[in-house]
């Protein structure tokens, strides 16, 4: 090593920023230059981008019809069996946070404190005291799943099951006019309330629907093989719009003349069915990267072929495609906006019904720049907890 190999740099410039600015954004003239007129291109946007959204921007409209947003024409007596059934589930999600993922602390602080960073927006005084409560309750439910979290882990479990169909008891009612939870209409279910609940059974029913689509695309039995590649290919070559209007239009056309199926019910299948059949190619590529001695070894230990892939490949296989799974999640989350287009009021179809209301003409930039954000930060917020997920199961390390 020569005496000029040996100098090093100053201090400041091995470990600085300036040394990071130097390797990264200035290594040469060609950098220099693309670094200067980036710099100039984000500070024009987010300048102009404030600059509307801080002085030109009517945000009344959003202020107004927050609630239409969130919970569309659901009477406003009835709101504390939502609030009732969110309590439940951010009680289950601190007690989860504090069982499963105990070394999480800013996935936890994020979660817990979301409702409470919610009363920044222009909710009413009674908004802001349930959205209160729910940090209040997911943080007791964090301490008590700290306190006892191997006992508590099943019962965890347990009331996970039971969330779906206790939150569409509480929203839809089981009581007569009059009664204590009196039945609420599906027609007026909407906004985001429409569009969580459309995802949520999308998701949940179409994760089984596509796991056993995919072992039936793998199975060595040609009728089950042929129908499973039928419906994959089928549903796949068409759009999902085609399928909702299948689904609110032409299936009427099928059914006796006193026989009806709810809207909302008939986009739910509609979803499921669509996503099924993209899961189900996520699946079978996750089942075709376990190698063959995985079964082999299997075998030697005296499983059958239900064993083998319940207890050995499918944990591999599902592992492997976490990211995938994720982003099929978030697409259906995205996609359940079509529905708007068959007359169902989700976020889109709020907005819509918004627009057309003679006090906010015109005002399409705000309505939906709101919108968008609801719909980036949820999907960011699932992106985020798969990649926690992914680090806590080594997803990616050998």
């Amino acid at each position: 090593m020569t005496q000029e190999n040996s100098i090093l740099p100053p201090l400041t410039e091995r470990f600085g920023i300036l040394r990071w600015l130097r390797k990264n954004l200035f290594g040469s003239w060609l950098d220099a230059a693309l670094t200067i007129i980036g710099a100039f291109i984000i500070y024009w946007a987010v300048t102009g981008l404030l600059t509307w959204a801080f002085t030109v921007a009517e945000w009344k409209v959003v202020s107004v019809n927050l609630r239409l947003f969130m919970v569309g024409q659901y009477p406003l007596q009835q709101l504390w069996r939502l609030w009732l059934a969110l309590g439940f589930l951010m009680f289950l999600t601190g007690n989860s946070l504090a069982i499963w993922a105990r070394r999480s602390y800013v996935a936890t602080i994020l979660l817990l404190a979301f409702p409470a960073l919610l009363t920044l927006l222009p909710f009413g005084s009674e908004p802001r005291k349930w959205l209160i409560i729910l940090s209040l309750t997911g943080v007791i439910g964090w301490g008590i799943g700290w306190s006892k979290p191997q006992a508590l882990g099943r019962s965890v479990i347990f009331g996970w099951i039971l969330s779906l169909p206790m939150f569409l008891l509480l929203t839809r009612g089981f009581t007569p006019e009059g009664g204590t939870m009196p039945i609420v209409g599906t027609n007026l279910w909407g906004g985001l309330l429409l569009t969580f609940l459309l995802t949520v059974v999308g998701i949940l029913f179409s994760f089984p629907l596509g796991v056993f689509l995919a072992l039936g695309r793998r199975s060595e039995l040609p009728i089950i093989r042929l129908a499973s590649v039928i419906y994959i290919e089928l549903v796949r070559g068409v759009p999902l719009i085609t399928i909702f209007f299948m689904a609110q239009l032409m299936l009427p056309l099928f059914l006796p003349p006193n026989w009806t199926v709810d809207r909302i019910l008939r986009a739910m299948v509609a979803v499921t069915l669509f996503s099924a059949a993209y899961l189900a190619e996520n699946v079978r590529g996750g089942l075709q990267a376990i190698p063959k001695g995985q079964f082999e070894a299997a075998h030697a230990l005296g499983l059958n072929g239900a064993q083998t892939m319940v207890y050995i490949i499918l944990p591999q296989a599902l592992r492997l495609i976490i990211p995938i799974l994720v982003g099929q999640f978030i697409a259906v989350f995205k996609d359940t906006a079509l529905v708007a287009i068959v007359g169902l009021f989700d976020l889109v179809g709020i907005a819509k019904t918004v627009l057309a209301q003679p006090d906010f003409l015109g005002l399409q930039r705000e309505v939906y720049v709101f919108i968008s954000l609801i719909y980036w930060v949820l999907s960011y917020g699932m992106s985020y907890l798969s990649q926690q997920l992914e680090v806590k199961l080594g997803v990616g390390n050998r």
